[in-house]
Formats: structure tokens, sequence, C-alpha cells
């Protein structure tokens, strides 16, 4: 890959995934706490187990490509207990990633970067599989809400209980 095409894929991806985030954000907002341990199946995550995984692995990814390297992904935080808690955790660390996903050189966007020896593709192409994940993620947790007492919130559009809305013309 060329350095200008790594900016461009750069550049496209992080708009992509600025949008993304706050979606992602939504449906993590939706679990209620008072049921945050449901899961449809023995086998699955817990809703709390779910978000958490979705909320660290954004940064995750973030945090590997800027560093040029995947490591193994931290521990949850002893402060993160509740949703809000990933919340406000996800929304610290967050911005800062991103931040240093824009201020990284085309060249080093399009160097490869080695993941778990599975793939070996370059820096700049993991935002599209870090964004293919969370989608992956979210419309698990997304399915989860309604049978813990929760709504579902707006995805691309609006859900039975958040119904789109045009925007109003000026």
């Amino acid at each position: 890959m060329q350095p200008e095409h790594a900016t461009i894929l750069r550049n496209f991806c992080i708009s992509t995934m600025e949008g993304e985030t706050k979606i992602t954000r939504k449906v993590i907002a939706a679990i209620p706490e008072s049921n945050r341990e449901y899961k449809p199946d023995r086998n699955a995550r817990s809703a709390f187990d779910l978000a958490w995984h979705l909320a660290h692995s954004d940064i995750f990814f973030l945090e590997g490509i800027a560093n040029g390297q995947f490591a193994m992904g931290d521990k949850k935080p002893d402060e993160v207990k509740t949703i809000a808690d990933i919340l406000t955790w996800y929304d610290n660390k967050l911005p800062e990633s991103i931040a240093k996903i824009k201020e990284m050189p085309a060249e080093k966007l399009a160097q490869n970067l080695n993941f778990y020896d599975v793939f070996n593709q370059p820096a700049v192409t993991y935002l599209m599989f870090q964004n293919n994940h969370a989608i992956h993620h979210r419309g698990q947790l997304a399915t989860y809400l309604r049978p813990m007492g929760s709504k579902c919130p707006g995805i691309y559009g609006g859900s039975f209980d958040e119904p789109f809305q045009a925007a109003a013309k000026a």
C-alpha cells in the first residue's frame, strides 16, 4: 500500500468510526444495570461482558495500530464495575486513541502490522477490521436489549423503540 492511499483510507475509516462509536455508545447505554448479567444462552457472554468487550476492543485496535503492535488486552480496570463505568472509560479513552491514529504518519499507516500471526496487513486496514468487529458485537448486544426489558435504540435509522425522524427543514 502506498502512503497516500493509507492516508485516504485512514481519513475515511476514522470518519466512519466517529459515527459508529456514537451508535455503540447508545447500545451500551441501553443495557439496564439491573439485568446486566442477562445472556441468551449459557455459552453466550453476559450483556455486561459483551459491553466491556465491545468498548475495550475499539480501544485495543486503535492503540495497537498506533503502537505498531497488538498486545493482549489489559484486564478490565478495577474501577469499571457498572455499565455507566464502561461508558465513562470509553468516553475517556476513545478521543485520545482516535487522535493517535489521526496523527500517524502515512508511512507508518502503510507498513504491515502483524496480528498474532493470523494477519499481516497494512496497519490502516485494521481500522476496517475494528469497525466490522464492533458492528458484529453491537448487533449481538442489540438483540439482548428487549429480552432484558430495555428499548432498542435506532442504529442505522429508526427502530420500533426509537422511530426514524427526518430532519426538519429550516
